[in-house]
C-alpha cells in the first residue's frame, strides 16, 4: 500500500469516529443527576440537601413575610380610606350647619327690617311715614352690605353688559349708541355672581 493509500485510509476512519460521536443521544438531567448521586460520596449529597432545605426555609420564610406585610398594608389602607371618609362626612356636615346659621341669621336680620315696615303701616292714614320707610330701607341695605351684597347701576353712556344688564328697548338717545341711555332697576350681584341684573334702555341713535 502506497503512502498515499494509507493517508487517505486514516482520514476515512477519523471521520467516521467523528461521525460516531456526533450521533451519540444527549443526556437526560434525571439520569445525569442520578448519575451524579451514585457518583458522590454520602457527606457530600448529605451536604447539599441540607443546603436545598435550608433555602426552601428561607423561601417560605419570605414568602410568609411578604403575605404578612400585604396584610398589613391593606388593612393600612382600609383604616385611611375609612378615616377619609369619616372626615369627609364631618366636614359636610360642618359645612351644611354654617350654611344653616348663616341662613337663621340673615332671616333673623330680614325679620327686624319686616318689623319695622309692619309698624310704619300701622301708623296713622294722615302720618307721613316716609321717613320710616327710609329709615328701614337703609337698614334692609346694611343687612345686604353685611352679606356682601353690591348694588349693579350703570350711568348714562356705560357700555352695557350683557351678563349683569337687562335691556329693557331700544330708544333715541343723546348718548352713544349701543350704550346705556337710563337706568330703571338697580341690579346686584354676591362674590362675583350676578343674583339680579340691572335694568336698562340703550341708546339706538345719537341724537344729532
Amino acid at each position: 500500500m502506497s503512502e498515499k493509500d494509507a493517508a487517505t485510509d486514516a482520514d476515512d476512519a477519523a471521520a467516521g469516529d467523528e461521525g460516531a460521536a456526533g450521533d451519540e443521544p444527549e443526556v437526560d438531567p434525571d439520569e445525569e443527576l442520578v448519575e451524579r448521586v451514585a457518583d458522590a460520596d454520602p457527606e457530600t449529597i448529605a451536604r447539599e440537601i441540607a443546603s436545598l432545605r435550608s433555602a426552601r426555609h428561607d423561601a417560605e420564610d419570605a414568602a410568609a413575610e411578604y403575605e404578612e406585610r400585604v396584610e398589613d398594608l391593606e388593612g393600612k389602607l382600609k383604616r385611611k380610606q375609612a378615616e377619609f371618609q369619616n372626615f369627609k362626612k364631618r366636614m359636610e356636615r360642618k359645612h351644611e350647619e354654617e350654611k344653616e346659621r348663616a341662613t337663621e341669621e340673615l332671616v333673623e336680620r330680614l325679620l327686624d327690617v319686616r318689623n319695622n315696615l309692619v309698624r310704619a303701616l300701622e301708623q296713622d292714614e294722615d302720618a307721613d311715614i316716609r321717613g320710616g320707610v327710609r329709615s328701614t330701607l337703609d337698614q334692609f341695605d346694611r343687612v345686604l352690605d353685611a352679606e356682601n351684597v353690591t348694588s349693579i347701576e350703570p350711568g348714562p353712556g356705560a357700555e352695557v353688559d350683557p351678563q349683569r344688564h337687562e335691556v329693557l328697548m331700544r330708544v333715541e338717545s343723546d348718548q352713544p349708541t349701543g350704550t346705556v341711555d337710563e337706568l330703571h332697576r338697580p341690579g346686584y350681584e354676591m362674590a362675583g355672581k350676578v343674583l339680579q341684573a340691572a335694568q336698562v334702555t340703550v341708546a339706538d341713535d345719537a341724537g344729532e
